[in-house]
């Protein structure tokens, strides 16, 4: 069984392509490779910046005969239907059998297919692959019609066996496959020839090239942090810059470098981030300080000086690199200390959000507010939370977060402590982007959190407003991520907040800007609207009470704006509760929460208090996970089925009435009393939120409503007893759906 080699070899490819392009070029070659009949014992891709190689071991030296009997149309069908039976078949009439059937003479095609050797099959496949390979962005060169991310310049192709090494003869665009490749650019410039994999991997070892990424990642590491320990500095760790740097040579020199003295008093950050982003330099610490003091740079080339040129000017680019982030540095310093950050919050007037959103001040205006509102709930100070609100994001006019926009927050931060701000300001500049995904830290101080919230809400709130919300797998504008970071900032700091309230009064803020030209009543009407759910907290009274307010004005008249604002706020605050909903399924999945679960007690009362969802959830589903829970359900389902049909056959709902007097079996008296007894525990332990006791109540159910079906029978000829019977199952599904709705856990 031979071994095939490939080597696709090319200019330097594209650090950021080199990983998924390996896996391309495996996944199509090996795929082509078994459709076509060829099954191989493993297979592995690698890649350089020069090239893209696939090993394929254990391959099949041909592909096996194959034959097919496949069942045409009966033998007297029009001609069209047997041409098109034959033309699909790929077969002649002569070629068909005619086979009695239940329906009468029929044909069927016999289809044989010989095997095919393995080098035939693996030139096709090749060839399909390198025409059709899927780069993100591809070129085409010289004369022919081959597209590839950089210019192709060889092809290597091998089948190796026990006899020896065979090119597989393939032609693309005039690169004929063989069996020779190169080394390094420099180090190892002179073609060779290989005859297996392991020849090859040894050979490109001894001409400086390290085949495996994972082997250059793991040498660079090695060597960087050796070199930081003998200095006693450590490498400030980063995977992402170190996949990268992998990607861009292929014989790895560490070098370590110094920064010069002017620079090593700008913020760790700073430094870290303009290495990283322009030079791709790892940043080299100081453990004791957390200062960054060094860097490390990769060269792909070894010199007669051990790199001393190279060091030297690369120190010289950076000197200039960071010489720019000082400026930057410094000048952002003098605007916050001079004019403090409500300077550059003014400028974000002239920066868009969005055109229907209006201006990054616009919306720093509502978050703003509505951090306010959120202060007391989370327990913040409402005047601090207003504060870091109006300055939370005013680094975004900084040259600094211009130039390295993936500090802002951060040096809002810094900016805000040289503005002299209190401390909770100004960590919550850095902090209420937080969470950024689901393994984010979460905020925890009051102000951060007030902010961080007011910040999610108002995203959210105002796309629905627009009617922009996500659909299927599209999510332009990071919806699902503000859910799920409001949905954890609530569970990690135990909120107990009634979020319908604040998203209908951002809701309102929304349509408030949307209508920014209606007349100042008009305007008005919304702000006392807003001020009237915070003291009602349900939208429909706060509604009901500024119409009476506004009853003998403008505003209030049929057609305002009030009353169009009126009409959509209770939609879209539904509709958004339900997105969170849908996200809290997701995030709880994890956790080993079932859906029916949640659903169950979403169905509740206070559904937009996701904390109360979430013990709800949990004692339920632990309740579930016992036999006492499992066979309660069913039980329940099966009086609410009966119930149900009967309402629905006679006409009537039976929901009280049921008399123990009428009650004729002992299995029946025991069920009344036990229902009594959980009845008066259910009830106050729903109220405590005591939901374990609630359950552990529900639980003592579980054997008399075992019993009661066992012994009785519902629908009893007297209809007096059959009535009681059924209001007695309507007791069941009472006190039961004070717990949670049990209808909708499925089993």
């Amino acid at each position: 069984m031979p071994d095939l080699l490939i080597e696709l070899f090319s200019e330097e490819i594209p650090a950021r392509m080199q990983s998924r392009a390996a896996e391309d070029l495996k996944k199509l070659v090996t795929d082509g490779l078994v459709e076509a009949g060829l099954t191989y014992a493993g297979a592995a891709a690698f890649s350089t910046p020069r090239r893209l190689t696939l090993t394929v071991q254990g391959l099949l030296a041909a592909s096996p005969a194959t034959r097919e009997e496949r069942r045409g149309p009966k033998v007297d069908a029009p001609e069209k239907a047997i041409e098109g039976f034959l033309r699909g078949a790929g077969v002649t009439r002569e070629q068909c059998e005619e086979r009695e059937d239940k329906k009468g003479k029929v044909l069927f095609a016999i289809i044989e297919k010989p095997g095919r050797p393995a080098a035939e099959i693996v030139a096709e496949v090749l060839e399909k692959t390198v025409r059709n390979f899927p780069w993100p962005k591809s070129m085409r060169w010289g004369a022919g019609s081959l597209r590839w991310v950089r210019p192709l310049h060889s092809i290597l192709c091998l089948l190796t066996d026990e006899q020896g090494a065979e090119v597989v003869p393939l032609e693309i665009d005039g690169i004929v496959a063989g069996k020779t490749t190169r080394g390094h650019r420099f180090m190892g410039p002179d073609a060779f020839e290989v005859s297996s994999f392991d020849d090859y991997e040894a050979k490109l070892k001894r001409a400086k090239v390290v085949l495996n990424p994972a082997e250059r990642a793991d040498t660079i590491w090695h060597d960087a942090t050796n070199r930081a320990f003998a200095a006693g500095l450590e490498v400030v760790e980063d995977r992402g810059l170190l996949a990268e740097v992998a990607g861009l040579v292929e014989w790895p020199v560490v070098l370590m470098g110094e920064i010069g003295a002017e620079f090593l008093q700008l913020p760790p950050e700073v430094l870290q981030t303009s290495m990283k982003e322009h030079q791709k330099f790892f940043s080299v610490k100081n453990t004791a300080s957390g200062q960054i003091e060094r860097f490390v740079t990769v060269a792909n080339i070894e010199t007669a000086d051990d790199g001393a040129t190279i060091l030297a000017g690369n120190q010289k680019v950076l000197s200039a690199r960071l010489s720019d982030a000082k400026f930057f540095w410094e000048n952002d310093l003098r605007v916050a200390k001079s004019e403090g950050l409500t300077a550059w919050t003014d400028r974000l007037g002239n920066v868009t959000f969005h055109n229907k959103l209006g201006s990054q001040k616009d919306r720093i205006g509502r978050i703003a507010a509505l951090a306010a509102e959120l202060a007391p709930a989370v327990g913040a100070d409402a005047a601090l939370s207003q504060q870091a609100a109006t300055v939370a994001k005013a680094d975004l006019s900084s040259e600094m977060v211009y130039e390295f926009p993936e500090l802002q927050g951060l040096m809002g931060r810094y900016y805000a402590t040289a503005a002299q701000l209190p401390a909770e300001v100004a960590a919550a500049c850095q902090e209420h982007y937080s969470p950024l995904g689901p393994s984010d830290d979460v905020p925890t101080a009051p102000v951060s959190v007030s902010v961080a919230l007011a910040d999610k809400l108002d995203t959210l709130t105002g796309f629905w407003a627009i009617d922009e919300k996500p659909t299927g797998s599209k999510d332009p504008f990071a919806l699902r991520r503000a859910a799920l970071g409001v949905i954890r900032l609530v569970l990690s700091n135990g909120l107990r907040l009634p979020l319908d309230r604040y998203i209908d009064a951002q809701i309102v803020r929304q349509k408030a800007h949307l209508h920014a030209e209606a007349e100042e009543a008009e305007l008005e009407a919304l702000d006392t609207l807003i001020d009237e759910i915070a003291d009602h907290g349900v939208f429909g009274a706060a509604f009901k009470a500024v119409l009476s307010k506004f009853e003998d004005k403008a505003p209030a008249e049929e057609g305002s704006v009030l009353r169009k604002v009126g009409k959509v706020v209770p939609d879209l605050s539904d509709d958004l509760l339900a997105f969170f909903h849908d996200r809290l399924k997701v995030h709880l999945k994890g956790e080993g929460i079932r859906h029916d679960v949640i659903d169950a007690v979403l169905a509740m009362p206070g559904s937009d208090d996701l904390l109360l969802v979430v013990k709800r959830a949990e004692a339920l589903g632990a309740f579930l996970g016992t036999d006492d829970g499992e066979n309660l359900v069913q039980g329940f389902k099966r009086a609410n089925n009966i119930l149900t049909q009967a309402e629905e056959k006679d006409g009537v709902e039976y929901s009280f009435g049921a008399d123990p007097k009428f009650a004729e079996s002992d299995e029946e008296k025991a069920l009344f009393a036990a229902l009594d007894k959980a009845e008066a525990e259910i009830k106050p332990a729903m109220e405590a939120e005591d939901f374990a006791a609630a359950m552990g109540a529900m639980a003592g159910l579980r054997a008399p409503i075992d019993a009661f079906f066992e012994a009785v029978q519902v629908n009893s000829d007297n209809q007096v007893v059959r009535r009681n019977r059924l209001n007695l199952l309507s007791r069941i599904r009472q006190i039961c759906l004070q717990v949670a709705d049990l209808s909708r856990v499925e089993g």
